[in-house]
């Protein structure tokens, strides 16, 4: 064992008790490279963070040359950073005119903690609803979110007033009433194994919000910046959410998240009481640098129109007789297999021959597909024809 290893299992805290310890020594593009020069195709994206591919030379070159210049000196604010300022702007153009104010954190779980504050201050209500099998992050506030019991049950208590509602449910709608400050959804449950959201659904969540006065709150923290399709997975909808929740993608492969609302709304965390949430490096001008350069390139390249051919370029690669069925929007795919001990074999056959694959915190029985949008015709054919051959040996 590699004293590189040996440090990590004894140093570096654990997530799990089986971590797959890939040694990376290196990524480019769609390949992380190991510490002995074996290569292997990236079909999760770091769970849909590298978007436009692992040390993308735009990003590479922003993140210098703002480094360069200046890294931390107080981001939430009192200092006008250009960065910022830029990727403000970059982000309320692309999204609906409703939202033209941008808080950036350090990650989406924070989006979600800062969105919640600003929900009850906002409407002075204090009840919030999410779907079940919802994934909104693993800070407190935001596994108060998650209803799945597993992964609950050893943290309570959480939050108070949380109700959960059925996913794709408009009989459970009811259930948002005038005391429910905010109802947080995604249009694509992500940890559920790639559920998408119904466009009847999504009307009557919007229809039944504008009746209640509740803010509607989409997550597209893994779906967001072309991952299905659309810059954002409710413009297949035409919807306009309250607030939308922004993080993974976002920053080209640095740490970044951000919320945007209405500027009435967000104006709230800045009186009575002032600062109403903070964070020392949410929007630090080297991760807000590396998101303008990101998203110039997903806009410059056309990454979301590209993403539903090579979405359909899997789909038609996997039809595959030990797949009982493939969930997708765009580029974010998942392969029912039936049974979690098929997503193991083959998983581990991926593995082996250079592919590295995944599945979902709720469902084991299927395979996260989330590469870079960047990723080629020919690299999809490679990949795919990987698990192909891992799906033959399960018959």
């Amino acid at each position: 064992m590699s004293n590189l290893r040996k440090s990590f299992f004894h140093h570096v805290g654990q997530t799990s008790l089986s971590p797959l310890g890939l040694e990376v020594e290196r990524a480019e593009g769609v390949y992380i490279f190991d510490h002995q020069g074996r290569s292997y195709i990236d079909l999760i994206s770091g769970i849909s963070v590298s978007s436009i591919g692992h040390s993308n030379p735009a990003v590479v070159k922003a993140v210098q040359e703002q480094a360069a210049k200046y890294m931390h000196t107080m981001v939430f604010g009192e200092h006008i950073q250009s960065p910022q300022v830029k990727l403000a702007e970059m982000l309320t153009e692309i999204l609906p005119d409703n939202l033209q104010s941008v808080y950036f954190v350090s990650s989406g779980a924070e989006a979600v903690e800062g969105t919640i504050k600003l929900a009850k201050r906002y409407t002075h209500r204090y009840e919030i609803i999410a779907c079940r099998n919802a994934y909104h992050g693993n800070t407190h506030g935001a596994q108060s979110l998650m209803s799945h019991e597993y992964f609950s049950s050893a943290y309570r208590p959480f939050l108070p007033g949380i109700k959960f509602i059925g996913f794709n449910d408009t009989d459970s709608l009811n259930q948002i009433t005038k005391r429910t400050a905010a109802v947080f959804v995604e249009p694509v449950q992500g940890e559920a194994g790639i559920k998408v959201a119904t466009a009847e659904f999504m009307d009557a969540l919007r229809n039944r919000c504008d009746q209640t006065g509740t803010l509607l709150v989409l997550d597209e923290i893994q779906t967001g910046f072309g991952r299905t399709g659309k810059m954002f997975a409710f413009g297949h909808y035409g919807i306009k959410p309250d607030i939308v929740l922004m993080a993974k993608a976002l920053g080209g492969g640095m740490p970044i998240g951000a919320f945007a609302a209405a500027g009435n709304v967000m104006k709230v965390l800045s009186d009575d009481p002032v600062l109403g949430h903070i964070t020392s490096f949410g929007g630090h001008p080297v991760s807000a640098a590396a998101a303008v350069a990101s998203l110039e390139f997903i806009l410059s390249q056309q990454l979301a129109e590209k993403a539903v051919e090579k979405g359909k370029m899997f789909i038609d690669a996997l039809n595959h007789p030990q797949v009982r069925e493939i969930r997708s929007k765009g580029l974010l795919l998942a392969l029912d297999l039936g049974h979690a001990e098929n997503v193991q074999k083959v998983f581990r056959h991926a593995y082996e021959n250079g592919v590295l694959t995944d599945w979902f915190l709720y469902d084991e029985c299927s395979i996260r597909i989330a590469p870079p949008l960047i990723i080629s015709h020919e690299e999809i054919q490679q990949a795919t024809s990987v698990i192909r051959e891992g799906l033959d040996r399960l018959v």
